[in-house]
């Protein structure tokens, strides 16, 4: 595992996957142009905090590959300390984009035996050593491999341990594995995670039936109890053009979604969860990460790409200060 640079002590430290994504403007069976990004959600949202001038870490695994070297230009020139395993065995995952209609979009993955499925605990031994105020995770990770989930599991187990925050976000991913899979991993994981953040019909994967809440079938409301009773924090649900609710020991807190022209959904939640995070390391409270977390997925909704259009920190005003003809003069 290789150190790129040195930075300040760290805020935030995640890992997983990220891949190359390549885009299409239309169907891919008809051929035509494709365009090259890096995409992964825990790179996404650590882009988003760097963005916001926080100190972050990302861990992963990519090929001895072109692939690998552009996403490794492309973390390090968004300001996030990159701590990057080369495979000479096993190529960078890639993922194909396809923009079918104006309203549907689909997602074509080439990343089974990548690079940043065979991630190891020795991969993660020393930026989890180094310490963070935040591990974040995903639910993407451990539907990899199983090596990836053995991996999940324990830095979560171990972040706890050192007196870390861990941050989950559920994210599932139903091209990856079935639902009750995700639900027997999630749920042990769950009981470490200070913050959950999940979809309102992802949250029961993380529900254990405490006090007597069953999760297959519960109200939002009645999940969110038994999470917050088993030892959750923040229980935090993205409800997409809704807007987002968290529920924490204080009572239930809402924020309608910033209303803008929505361009590309792709990133949106991870858009989310890092204006979420980054109010929370800022000391604000429930109502303002809330906030802050709908206006970075409505500039994610609002531009294309899976991060290119998060803003920096001087930008976060941008959306509620643009004029009637939309140029900010």
């Amino acid at each position: 595992m290789q150190a790129e640079g040195r930075m300040a002590a760290v805020e935030v430290l995640t890992f997983g996957e990220t891949m190359v994504s390549l885009r299409s403007t239309g169907p891919l069976s008809q051929g035509g142009q494709l365009s090259m990004h890096a995409a992964g959600a825990e790179s996404n949202v650590v882009i988003g905090l760097a963005r916001l001038g926080h100190a972050v870490r990302w861990v992963g695994r990519v090929g001895m590959d072109p692939h690998g070297d552009f996403i490794a230009r492309a973390l390090r020139a968004e300001a996030v300390d990159v701590r990057l395993g080369r495979d000479a065995l096993r190529p960078t995952g890639v993922m194909l984009l396809e923009q079918r209609t104006q309203d549907v979009g689909r997602a074509f993955y080439y990343r089974a035996g990548s690079a940043g499925s065979r991630i190891s605990r020795a991969d993660i031994a020393a930026a989890l050593a180094d310490g963070a105020r935040v591990l974040h995770l995903t639910g993407i990770t451990p539907a990899l491999s199983d090596a990836a989930r053995e991996v999940f599991t324990h830095a979560a187990e171990e972040a706890a341990g050192l007196g870390m925050e861990v941050s989950l976000d559920v994210n599932f991913r139903s091209k990856l594995w079935s639902r009750e899979e995700a639900r027997e991993v999630l749920r042990r994981v769950a009981r470490h995670a200070t913050i959950i953040t999940a979809s309102d019909d992802e949250l029961d994967m993380v529900c254990t039936g405490t006090s007597g809440v069953r999760a297959l079938g519960a109200t939002v409301e009645a999940m969110a109890a038994g999470l917050l009773e088993s030892g959750v924090r923040e229980v935090v649900v993205k409800l997409g053009a809704g807007g987002a609710s968290a529920w924490t020991a204080d009572g239930h807190h809402h924020v309608d979604a910033v209303p803008v022209t929505v361009i590309d959904t792709v990133g949106a939640g991870d858009a989310f969860v890092a204006g979420y995070l980054s109010a929370m390391l800022d000391g604000e409270g429930v109502p303002a990460r809330l906030q802050r977390g709908a206006l970075l997925g409505a500039f994610a909704v609002s531009t294309a790409g899976d991060w290119e259009g998060l803003p920096q920190r001087n930008e976060l005003g941008l959306l509620q200060c643009i004029g009637r003809q939309g140029t900010d003069r």
